[in-house]
């Protein structure tokens, strides 16, 4: 039977495929280091017990009905605070700040109001969703390249040439899927191309907009500091989008509350789309977070043990893997700078194993790893590069002794390979 031309068109996630392999497996009794999704355990990464705590009592006090189209005030009020607090960034309550279930809905409402079909959205590649995004859209998606060396953030010579009438350039940081981040210089010179190219447009031309992806703002590590467009360059503020939330800094994916915050005329039309969607967070859940961001001990208590955890199990991957490399494997990796990912190259893709297979693609290498090793990874592939040797590790699903245990089995399962 039919279905839309959107709906045949559809690509599934890559990811999801992994996952079900990985589910099949565990359902027979085998244990596998899930290193896939971006999500936690809440075994291994309960939400704050003072957001808890608040959450149940906004339920007790009967908190169950329609939240307002733009989120609860208070909230927006209480995101304001956080921001000025945490991020030195000041938007208005008022009229700058959005608040959904979780920010998925944020970046479909952002790439909705901005972006009409056939219009141009460049992403660097690899990143997260921004192809199906334009897709969605029936734009034009641009995938930038990005190297290695520059830890797969793009650079300002990388998106120059792709800057000349687009209309949306999506940017995340730390970024999803390597875990890197860029450097205020780095980022600096990107926002001053997008400011030259619009002070090159016509009144009547629509204007590059940036879309900053900043949900693991608070998960940096050692040195590594956030940085944001409208910091760096405070012309931008008029061009700039931010997403963010409570899903990843909280470890709160399932509580779903996201907000968004930007130009107050972009942010009435996103309040109109995702009124439409009825994509609300709920709002019991709404009134406790607007208690929980405002509680400074709390917060900065649960980030300081959180982070410290996240930490301890990417540096055990990333110095398991190292060891590896120091033994003479053909294995890489870059160092953790925030949120949950390590980006891993394992250079076997063309490699022969036991049974006569040639592992031709990164996804079968990665097939034979889950097998064998009982790890699973996501290739870059995933997310829209054609880097063959490239990997995302998630640690949000496997405690650090759970990734220590399994680092003999890749060994192991790499000695194998000819």
């Amino acid at each position: 039977m039919k279905v839309s031309a959107l709906g045949e068109s559809l690509v599934s996630s890559e990811i999801i495929k992994i996952a079900g392999e990985v589910n099949e497996m565990k359902a027979k009794g085998i244990e596998v280091a899930n290193l896939t999704i971006g999500d936690f355990d809440p075994k291994l990464f309960p939400i704050p017990q003072q957001l808890q705590n608040d959450i149940v009592e906004a339920y007790e006090a009967h908190q169950t009905n329609y939240p307002p189209a733009g989120g609860v005030l208070a909230l927006r009020q209480s995101v304001s605070t956080f921001l000025k607090e945490r991020l030195n960034l000041d938007y208005s309550a008022n009229n700058e700040i959005l608040i959904s279930g979780g920010s998925r809905p944020l970046i479909y409402a952002t790439f909705l109001a901005l972006v009409d079909a056939g219009d141009t959205i460049l992403y660097p590649a690899p990143s997260w969703n921004n192809n199906h995004y334009a897709h969605l859209l029936g734009a034009n998606g641009v995938a930038v390249p990005t190297q290695p060396e520059n830890n797969f953030m793009p650079t300002g010579a990388d998106i120059k040439p792709y800057l000349k009438g687009a209309t949306l350039l999506a940017l995340c940081s730390p970024l999803n899927p390597t875990g890197t981040m860029f450097t205020a210089d780095n980022l600096k010179e990107i926002c001053e191309l997008v400011l030259e190219e619009n002070q090159s447009r016509g009144a009547n031309e629509k204007p590059l907009y940036i879309f900053y992806d900043q949900i693991y703002s608070q998960l940096t590590f050692g040195n590594h500091k956030h940085v944001n467009p409208v910091t760096l360059v405070p012309a931008l503020r008029d061009y700039t989008v931010f997403i963010d939330g409570s899903s990843k800094c909280f470890a709160a994916t399932g509580v779903r509350v996201g907000w968004g915050f930007g130009p107050a005329h972009i942010l009435e039309k996103m309040r109109a789309i995702v009124s439409h969607m009825g994509a609300w967070a709920p709002k019991a859940e709404q009134v406790a977070m607007s208690k929980f961001l405002v509680n400074t001990p709390a917060v900065d208590e649960f980030l300081n043990t959180f982070k410290n955890k996240v930490t301890e199990s990417l540096d055990t991957l990333y110095n398991g893997l190292m060891d590896l490399k120091n033994e003479g494997f053909a294995i890489d990796a870059i160092e953790p700078m925030g949120a949950i990912y390590l980006t891993i190259k394992i250079d076997y893709v063309g490699k022969t194993t036991p049974n006569g297979f040639v592992l031709e693609t990164s996804t079968a290498l990665n097939f034979y790893l889950i097998k064998e090793a009982n790890i699973a990874l996501v290739p870059f592939s995933a997310f829209g590069t054609e880097e063959m040797c490239w990997f995302r590790a998630s640690v949000g699903a496997s405690s650090a002794k759970e990734i220590r245990s399994k680092l003999p089995a890749l060994k192991e399962a790499l000695s194998k390979l000819k």
